[in-house]
């Protein structure tokens, strides 16, 4: 478990590593056991009286020249988070209502499953939902992530407290 402190730290040096231009928000830090995952907000186009796709396709190219006029001092910073907090740091970007995540890891999970667990997963594959029981199990997990975000917002925040205590005792 990532304590309160650690998280602070890291977003703190994101903070002041990354350059106040990319910034139009603090950007959003997301830290796990394999990656360190910064989000950026940049300003949003303006194109007034366009239509929604007008807007949705020139914040895509905005998205788009952010990734590639920023590339080489991005991985400059994620070179030298990687080595300070020993973990993958990924990118991604928002300008308005369009997101973008790029180079994020893909980190294997191993789990047993009994068969009624594995008959949904082969039903997902065996209906083209998806290629193979890792993209069910992938796909499942996000479905839950969407439909439960509140609950587990609470969980993580309770799970948090609990690391925090821990941390604040006596040394074993």
């Amino acid at each position: 478990m990532i304590t309160n402190e650690a998280r602070e730290r890291v977003a703190g040096w994101f903070a002041g590593r990354l350059p106040a231009e990319w910034q139009a928000a603090p950007a959003d830090i997301t830290i796990d056991r394999e990656e360190i995952t910064v989000r950026l907000t940049v300003p949003d186009v303006e194109l007034d009286g366009s239509s929604e796709a007008a807007r949705a396709e020139a914040r895509a190219g905005r998205a788009k020249q952010f990734r590639e006029q920023t590339r080489e001092q991005r991985v400059e910073i994620a070179r030298e988070a990687e080595h300070r907090y020993e973990a993958k740091v990924s990118w991604g970007v928002s300008v308005g209502d369009h997101s973008e995540l790029w180079t994020h890891v893909a980190a294997p999970v191993m789990t047993r499953l009994r068969q009624p667990q594995r008959l949904v997963l082969d039903t997902l594959v065996d209906a083209g939902v998806a290629r193979s029981r890792s993209d069910a199990l992938a796909w499942c997990v996000r479905l839950v992530g969407q439909h439960e975000e509140d609950w587990l917002g609470e969980l993580r925040t309770a799970m948090q407290s609990v690391a925090d205590v821990r941390e604040k005792g006596p040394a074993a």
